[in-house]
């Protein structure tokens, strides 16, 4: 009887549980029922965007050219007789002074010519003093009839034949002389001398054999092509006045090498050619860069002949500039735009023409004006006619990167695409 009574009390309380449970859930629903509905405005909020105001500057104008080192001085070494090599004295790819030996042809021959051409001097010398001795003599002896007129002339006419014997006999001397002094070869200049083609026991002929080459290394040439539509494009604007600058041997150069390093020294235009050259539509030009370190021993310089170089051009000042961020420049199927707002806070896309780099910032050709508003962040938010909220970019903000959302709608033109341009 006890037990039955618990189960009973037991289920009593089960059941008050689950009544109070199935209670808390109606309270539940019924305050969902009375809540506020939902709201039916769908239209989205207003972007926000970051703009810049463009302003013009004064800036320097520095366009940049591939270049090729060269030589001050390349001096090609040759033989001025034909012989054997009998001796090479110097050691390939060093520093030579001038006046330095290098090479020595076999001077045997040479010698024995020069002896023979001397001895021949003596001779014609001789000749010449006993014809004028005969002449001598037979004078006197016309005036007393002794001779005819005829062994006069023919006295005077062997003095002027010895006389031209001699001076023939003395040319050959000075030739002997000099071949015999070239079997010695010395250095013309200082420099640097290369490998040299032939060795000893070679035979080579006059002033056709090319033994070494000494390249004078102090200073140093740096050619340049300039291409024919940068020649007319500068021209332009200069007449245009958007440019200023000296006068054209004036003009200054940066060399930066193939690691990014720059040259300490600039070096200054020194040649300008007179016409293009027709296989590649450009202009050669030369600029002149001191290299105190190609005097020293080998690997202290700086540069060799034949490297390839970037020459960023220093001297023009280009006026009233427009200069924006290059992440605001975007890239479409039609060329080069940006996003400008208009006084209605409205995004408005306008086809700029964007010309070079300067720093991370693209100069602007054409296309802006001077305190118009142009877009800089929030691209992906706006298209044409879009109306935004504008945010004023911060100066430290100009060299921001650009988001990663951005980059997925961002594509700008490379420095490869606008130097092919």
């Amino acid at each position: 009887m006890y037990q039955t009574i618990q189960r009973l009390a037991v289920f009593i309380a089960r059941a008050g549980y689950a009544v109070t449970s199935m209670s808390v859930g109606l309270c539940l629903i019924l305050l969902a029922g009375c809540a506020e509905e939902p709201s039916t405005d769908l239209s989205p909020p207003v972007p926000q965007v970051e703009v810049m105001t463009v302003t013009a500057r004064t800036i320097e104008d520095q366009p940049e050219f591939i270049g090729q080192t060269e030589a001050f001085r390349p001096v090609e070494i040759r033989s001025q007789v034909s012989g054997i090599i009998k001796k090479v004295s110097f050691t390939e790819g060093r520093d030579v002074k001038k006046g330095d030996r290098l090479y020595l042809i076999d001077p045997v021959p040479f010698k024995a010519i020069y002896l023979s051409s001397k001895a021949k001097v003596a001779e014609a010398q001789a000749r010449l003093t006993q014809a004028k001795n005969d002449l001598e003599r037979v004078k006197p002896l016309l005036k007393k009839q002794a001779v005819s007129k005829k062994d006069v002339d023919d006295a005077e006419a062997e003095v002027l034949a010895a006389k031209a014997a001699l001076e023939a006999a003395q040319n050959d001397l000075v030739k002997a002389k000099f071949d015999l002094d070239n079997t010695l070869i010395t250095a013309p200049v200082s420099g640097r001398i290369g490998r040299s083609q032939f060795y000893e026991g070679r035979l080579i002929s006059a002033q056709t054999t090319l033994l070494a080459t000494i390249d004078q290394l102090d200073p140093m040439y740096v050619n340049v092509s300039v291409p024919e539509s940068y020649l007319l494009r500068r021209r332009r604007e200069l007449a245009e006045q958007k440019i200023q600058r000296p006068d054209i041997f004036q003009l200054r150069g940066m060399m930066i090498f193939s690691d990014g390093s720059v040259y300490p020294e600039e070096g200054m235009l020194d040649f300008a050619d007179i016409a293009l050259r027709p296989e590649t539509g450009t202009l050669q030009g030369r600029f002149k860069f001191p290299n105190p370190e190609g005097k020293e021993a080998p690997g202290r310089s700086y540069f060799f002949p034949g490297q390839f170089v970037k020459i960023r051009l220093k001297g023009y000042i280009r006026t009233n500039a427009i200069l924006i961020p290059q992440r605001a420049v975007q890239q479409g199927t039609t060329g080069s735009f940006v996003y400008v707002i208009d006084k209605e806070e409205k995004a408005e896309l306008r086809p700029v023409q964007a010309s070079t780099w300067h720093g991370d910032e693209w100069l602007i050709d054409s296309g802006l004006q001077v305190g118009e508003r142009v877009v800089v962040g929030g691209f992906h938010r706006i298209l044409p006619g879009t109306r935004v909220n504008v945010m004023e970019m911060q100066n430290e903000s100009i060299s921001s990167s650009i988001s990663s959302e951005e980059q997925v709608t961002y594509h700008s033109i490379s420095k490869s695409e606008m130097t092919r341009r």
